[in-house]
């Protein structure tokens, strides 16, 4: 039996890395429309770039959708029609909605537009699937918080449905990304498009006690650093005594946690019987499940990052690209696929629930900070000229150092043997951003995205960072 190839989507909060995404292998796109999407900070995409986006893609025979997913309140339901009014006219091949009444009004006025249900509506079973078929949507974005199995019961159940599954990206500390940290913390609500990523933030804690005629946490004293360790084993404690109906010694505290780069904005955090369970989710990353996930018959594997930067898109288009296509040929999972994946800044990896695993794998304790593995992004060639290629340099890289040079032709790497700044002067180490120099460099490389490679790693690993 001959596989379908499942549709690669990636995301584009700009039109270089829309183009980025369809150099290194995407079949489709998804870009937000600011005022209605949940990217409304570093979002490139205003009415004009849209129109450029669409027509762009379409002239390459790609698809581009418009993502249009938050859950409205009043005022935005009033303006809503007119604003996505001139989007639709630009003909999108699809609509990414979350709000049922949102969806139920573009039906009304446009019934042929296409409507693909996002990951925001939280779809977990057969039956939710087939309600929303029901009222006119194409395409469902299955929540992230199925496992493999129940995906595949709902293509049985479904099979004349398109099935969209997220295989890479950041994860929310919330259900299917409907988080509250941000709007509770400071106001910046992530439903309405304005996170604030409070989950990565860097926190300390103070002990806190209740003043009993406001209510308010009143800090007591303070603690150092939050020992996780600790909390992970009184929360483990705590779960393992849920429904015997006893009040245990951990419920009801309060603490006030102060964010590293907000010192002195004290935060109430509150912890019942059950623990507190906030703050940093490993990074998803599924390509070892892409084979399964096209047995199986999903139409789309989605990656998240809209906010990324063009290598990360470049980079995750290259390699699941790969990993769709020998899936399809029925090849053998290549695990340098992984390795390529750790050179991208990541909090850790985890299959997130497509496989059942203790809660300590979805979670990392020690750092909120995005870290790069096995190499680093460095610059984008700008142009070659008489075998020297104009670089604007992304962060630090010096003679000497091995470098990848990522295009969509293919992945070579070398060693950087010369480097000039501007005025064609002899450089050792280029600093970082924002700088132009020149290196030598073949001419079919123009466009090229460069990584230094951290030669800590084995060179058996060396193949691709």
């Amino acid at each position: 039996m001959t596989l379908k190839s499942p549709e690669l989507l990636l995301p584009a909060g700009s039109l270089d890395k829309m183009r980025a995404a369809y150099d290194f292998g995407a079949d489709a796109v998804y870009a937000g429309q600011p005022r209605y999407s949940l990217r409304a900070r570093n979002n490139e995409f205003r009415l004009e770039q849209i129109a450029q986006g669409i027509a762009e893609a379409h002239q390459r025979g790609k698809k581009f959708f418009v993502t249009s997913n938050l859950i409205a309140h009043n005022d935005k339901v009033r303006t809503y029609l007119r604003d996505i009014e001139p989007v639709i006219a630009l003909r999108p091949d699809a609509l990414i909605m979350a709000d049922p009444g949102l969806i139920m009004m573009v039906k009304e006025k446009w019934p042929e537009q296409a409507i693909h249900l996002s990951v925001q509506a939280n779809t977990t079973n057969w039956a939710t699937v087939k309600f929303w078929q029901k009222m006119g949507v194409e395409r469902i974005i299955l929540s992230r918080e199925l496992s493999l199995d129940e995906i595949e019961k709902i293509r049985q159940e479904c099979p004349d449905m398109e099935l969209e599954v997220f295989v890479h990206g950041a994860l929310c500390i919330a259900y299917s990304g409907r988080c509250l940290l941000s709007g509770y913390f400071n106001r910046r609500d992530p439903n309405q498009g304005t996170c604030t990523n409070a989950c990565r933030w860097e926190y300390k804690t103070h002990d806190a006690a209740l003043d009993s005629s406001t209510g308010e946490a009143i800090a007591t004293r303070m603690e150092g650093d939050f020992n996780f360790a600790a909390a992970q084993q009184e929360a483990e404690q705590a779960f393992s005594s849920c429904g015997d109906g006893q009040r245990h010694p951990a419920a009801d505290k309060v603490y006030l946690i102060e964010e590293i780069g907000r010192p002195g904005e004290l935060m109430p955090i509150m912890e019942d019987e059950h623990g507190t369970y906030i703050m940093n989710s490993k990074d998803l990353r599924a390509i070892e499940h892409v084979a399964r996930l096209t047995q199986i018959g999903v139409d789309s594997l989605k990656i998240e990052g809209r906010t990324k930067s063009l290598y990360y898109v470049a980079r995750t288009a290259q390699v699941y690209r790969r990993a769709i296509d020998d899936a399809v040929a029925g090849r053998p999972f290549n695990p340098e696929l992984l390795l390529e994946l750790e050179g991208l800044a990541n909090r850790g990896y985890t299959g997130g629930l497509l496989e059942r695993r203790p809660s300590q794998d979805y979670q990392n304790y020690i750092t909120g900070h995005s870290i790069a593995h096995r190499s680093q992004f460095v610059g984008e060639v700008h142009a070659v000229q008489d075998g020297w290629a104009e670089v604007e340099t992304k962060n630090r890289f010096a003679v000497g150092d091995l470098i990848e040079i990522i295009h969509p032709s293919g992945n070579v790497q070398l060693r950087l043997e010369h480097m000039r700044n501007a005025e064609g002067q002899p450089l050792l180490v280029a600093a970082g951003n924002p700088l132009r120099v020149w290196i030598p460099l073949e001419e079919r490389y123009a466009g090229a995205l460069l990584a230094r490679v951290f030669e800590a790693a084995p060179a058996a690993e060396a193949v691709s960072a």
